[in-house]
C-alpha cells in the first residue's frame, strides 16, 4: 500500500523485521547506523528499552 511501518507511536517489537526490510528497500542502512550511534550516545549503558527497535533492527 506504499505506507510506512512506523506510526505516531513508533515501531513495535512485532514490526522490527518489516522496519529493517523497509530501510533496506529505501537505502536506509546509513539511517539505521546513525540511529544506533545516536542511541549509544544518549544511552551508553544500554538501559533504556534494551533489545528494542534500534538494537533489534
Amino acid at each position: 500500500m506504499d505506507g510506512s511501518v512506523s506510526g505516531e507511536h513508533g515501531i513495535g517489537t512485532q514490526k522490527i523485521k518489516l522496519f529493517r526490510e523497509q530501510l533496506e528497500l529505501h537505502e536506509g542502512k546509513e539511517a539505521l547506523r546513525l540511529m544506533k550511534e545516536i542511541k549509544r550516545i544518549f544511552d551508553p549503558k544500554g538501559i533504556m528499552n534494551p533489545g528494542k527497535y534500534v538494537e533489534a533492527a
